[in-house]
This record gives structure tokens, sequence and C-alpha cells, in this order.
């Protein structure tokens, strides 16, 4: 199994000049929130004991505390960025940067001569990509507003929690949210895993990656944010459809020794959870609960997003 399919790490230079983090609006950011899920606290699992890719830092399965706080249902979506962005005149990292990274199955052939990254050449970084034009310049059509936005970095996905007076969720947060009561599961709805033949509760890749996906599930792509069956909390695409950013590094622990240590090569990743419609058991098998990896803060992609949590009244 290979290790850095749909989700690989990205080396962006610094941007200058970034938005600061807490923006001034005309518009109450509470009329934009969701309505968000009540999640009760106590004692966590977190990680597990049937890791896949070791070197991710997915086990062992440690119980960890957590405080009772609110999720969203749904990964934050086009409609509510454009709304936050026309509120604050907000400028992502992807649209400061000139560029962003998409799958070249998102091209029209005679422009997939892009830069691309080494160690996964289906991704092309493209001049002008970003939430507003995910495949570039002429794009926007293809921005449904009831999608995940995407081409979100996580300096974009703190800004955007500081102004909605939220926050990106812990690993543990995360984790805990995802189980929806269900305790050591390898998926939000349980155990049995999803496939090419008939159970498809989530959106990931069917066919071979990164040639042929059969779209079998009902999304070749991003699917609506609200889409497939919620698990025991009420909640819509905690794997699969999009990566989440969250508020922690990229840490592995390592098995031999109880202190978190950075992963080599890894020191100021960002920790992402959930897979993406790119994810395959074949290639990049990270749809799973425990599963996990990191990117840099200001890289963008066409299947990166986020979800906001809020700590209790």
């Amino acid at each position: 199994m290979k290790s850095c399919g749909c989700n690989p790490v990205f080396e962006r230079s610094a941007v200058r000049g970034r938005s600061p983090a807490v923006l001034s609006s005309q518009e109450s950011p509470a009329t934009l929130r969701q309505s968000a899920v009540s999640v009760p606290g106590g004692r966590s699992l977190l990680g597990t004991n049937r890791p896949v890719l070791t070197a991710d830092g997915e086990g062992p399965l440690r119980t960890t505390r957590v405080k009772p706080f609110r999720i969203e249902p749904t990964a934050v979506t086009n409609a509510r960025f454009e709304a936050f962005v026309t509120a604050t005149g907000y400028e992502t990292d992807a649209e400061k940067l000139g560029s962003s990274f998409v799958f070249e199955n998102f091209l029209p052939a005679a422009e997939r001569d892009k830069p691309r990254v080494a160690a996964a050449p289906w991704w092309c970084e493209v001049e002008g990509a970003c939430w507003r034009e995910p495949c570039g310049p002429g794009s926007a059509d293809l921005r449904e507003p009831d999608h995940p936005v995407v081409h979100i970095s996580w300096h974009d996905a703190g800004s955007f929690a500081s102004w909605a007076g939220g926050r990106l969720p812990s690993e543990a947060e995360w984790e805990h949210a995802a189980r929806g009561g269900l305790g050591d599961v390898r998926f939000p709805w349980g155990d049995e895993e999803p496939d090419d033949v008939g159970h498809f509760p989530c959106n990931i890749w069917q066919g071979t990656f990164p040639e042929i996906d059969l779209a079998l599930d009902g999304f070749a792509g991003l699917a609506p944010a609200q889409s497939f069956a919620p698990n025991g909390y009420g909640l819509f695409n905690m794997v699969g459809n999009t990566w989440e950013w969250t508020s922690e590094p990229f840490k592995v622990r390592s098995l031999k020794k109880s202190a978190r240590v950075t992963h080599a090569g890894a020191r100021g990743y960002k920790l992402v959870k959930g897979g993406s419609f790119l994810c395959h058991a074949s290639y990049c098998y990270r749809y799973r609960i425990a599963a996990r990896s990191g990117t840099s803060p200001d890289s963008s992609t066409s299947h990166t997003g986020f979800r906001l949590v809020y700590d209790m009244d």
C-alpha cells in the first residue's frame, strides 16, 4: 500500500500581507451559522490498535477526555464562504500566491501541461485556481453553492472560524464526533468496509486510481456537503468528500515511546483528517476515523476544506 496518494504534502512559499484572523463585517456571522450539533464530553477514544499506515501515527488506541462541544453537521460550503468574503473582503492564500493544486482529471486534456508534484504527478499547480474558480480561470460555474468550499489553507480556515465565532477542532474532538457514539469503530457508520460493488456509505474513489473513477457512489469529484447518511450525532461526510483541517500540528506518536514527536520532514505541518473523494483502499486508505495526514498551513488543494466547532455556552 502506498502511503501518500490523495493528500500529498505541498511546500508553499510564505504569504505576505495575510488578512488578520479577526475581520470586521457589516453582516453578523451569526446569521450565517449553521445549527451546530451538541456532542457530549467525557471519555473519548483516539487512534486505533489496528493501524494501517503506521508512519502516520494512527496508533495506538488510547483514551482521553474531551469537554462537551458543538460541531457543525457539514463542512463549510461555498455559499457560506462567499458570504464571509463579501462581508470582509478576505483573500485566501491561494489568491495571494496566484495558484493552487488541482487533480488532473478535472482539467481538459489540452490544459494538463502544468507544473506537477513529483511524488504525486496527478496534482497540477494551476495559476488562478482558488475557491472562486476551482479548476482555474473560467471555471466559476463549477463552484456549487452547497458543496464544501475547497482550495482553503489552514490560515484561511482559521480566519473564517475566528470571524464566525468558532474554531477548528482538535484531533480528539474530531475523532470523538466522527465516531458518533459507536466507540472503537473504523468508520462513522461502524466497521463495514466500503467497496467497489454495492456498499457506498461515503464519497471516495471506485475503480483504478488515478486513471478511472467509476463514480459508483454517485459522484466523480465533490458531493454536496450534506449527502450520504449522517452518523450517530447527525454529522455528514466526516470521512470522504474533503479532507478537513484541525487546530493541531501534524505529530506522530511513537509506538515505543509515550511522547508525541514531530514527524521527520513534517515540521510546521498541520493535521488534516477524514480523507477525500480521491481515497481508495488500494492507494490512500485514509477515509478511516483514525487515519491522519499533514500538510503545510499555506497549502491548498481541490479536495481540502474544513468544518467548525464551538465551545459550549
